[in-house]
């Protein structure tokens, strides 16, 4: 037997010995792949049981102590420690609806005008003036809407409401009192400047996903633009929409330092939306580092625990609508 017929079986190996190889070092780093994605979920999860653990342990003095009287108390009185959050979640609601039936309409107008109307060289410019808005930091808002919106809206657009409401029943109490030019609409007002970029981006993004070949169909057996727009864009896209609508509210809901400037800051509840009043957030920027005493504190993190509940039960409305959208639309 010559020296080559025994070096062939060796020489036939070696490939299946460096493709084990190579399968090895592909098992090992998809397990590490694996481990690492994995360990990122459960670090999210551990991260948000200790958020709602800590909260839960620091406002449970102050639940425990008002129980349900917490809920449905506005009063908020450092002195004698009878704590209520009514007040604070009235405002943070009606804020957040005034921001949204403000910010939706116009957001939608935006996003049709954009991608369906809007002339070529005008679309980028707009586009980014809209973005920039995104990126404003909220301390700026507030400033300007402190020193320069409110007194205006306390000049013009508030003596207006009261004076064309003033005799109407119902809208009479909703526009009552005198312009102080802060309060919750001036509040509200903000948030939708704030929350608008938002929903324009998200509404933009989604319509730029419907196939141009629907659009020229419609178009083709006659349909009009408001037409297309309405039976064939939105039906198409308001998955996406449900989803930066949602986006936009739940920034309404957690915006601080803007509401802080332009609301008032005043514990109480008032049947007109020009009155003075306070959110949950910023009732926690006012007065956590001035809260001395564990029920005072406790109470102020109670706050930031109901803020939380409101946002997670908006978050799971938002979900069950989108899932209920998406079986509708494999049906």
């Amino acid at each position: 037997m010559t020296d080559a017929s025994l070096q062939a079986p060796t020489l036939l190996l070696k490939p299946d010995a460096a493709r084990a190889s190579r399968l090895r070092s592909f098992r090992l780093k998809d397990n590490v792949f694996r481990h690492l994605t994995r360990a990122s979920a459960v670090a999210v999860l551990g991260i948000l049981s200790g958020v709602i653990l800590a909260l839960v342990i620091g406002s449970w003095l102050a639940l425990s102590t008002f129980g349900i009287d917490f809920l449905t108390t506005e009063s908020w009185n450092p002195v004698t420690e009878k704590f209520g959050a009514l007040a604070p979640i009235y405002g943070t609601v009606v804020t957040s609806l005034i921001a949204m039936l403000i910010a939706v309409p116009v957001g939608l107008g935006i996003a049709i005008f954009l991608t369906e109307l809007c002339p070529p060289v005008l679309r980028r410019p707009i586009g980014v003036a809209i973005e920039l808005l995104a990126g404003i930091p909220s301390i700026i808002y507030g400033i300007w809407g402190l020193f320069v919106f409110a007194p205006f809206l306390q000049a013009t657009l508030q003596p207006a409401l009261i004076s064309t409401f003033g005799s109407v029943p119902i809208l009479s109490t909703v526009f009552a009192g005198p312009p102080y030019g802060i309060g919750i609409l001036t509040a509200g007002l903000i948030l939708a400047i704030m929350v608008l970029p938002f929903v324009t981006s998200v509404s933009r993004d989604v319509f730029e996903t419907v196939p141009a070949v629907l659009k020229e169909a419609a178009y083709g057996v006659g349909c009009t633009r408001w037409e297309v727009i309405r039976r064939i864009v939105i039906p198409y896209t308001r998955v996406g929409l449900v989803g930066g609508v949602m986006l936009g509210l739940g920034r309404a809901l957690g915006e601080t330092m803007a509401v802080t400037f332009v609301i008032g800051n005043a514990h109480r509840i008032s049947g007109s939306i020009l009155a003075p009043g306070t959110t949950i957030s910023a009732s926690i920027a006012n007065e956590f580092t001035e809260a001395v005493g564990e029920l005072y504190t406790s109470s102020l993190i109670a706050l930031g625990l109901i803020l939380f509940i409101i946002t997670f039960i908006v978050l799971a409305i938002a979900r069950l609508m989108l899932l209920r959208l998406e079986r509708q639309q494999g049906a």
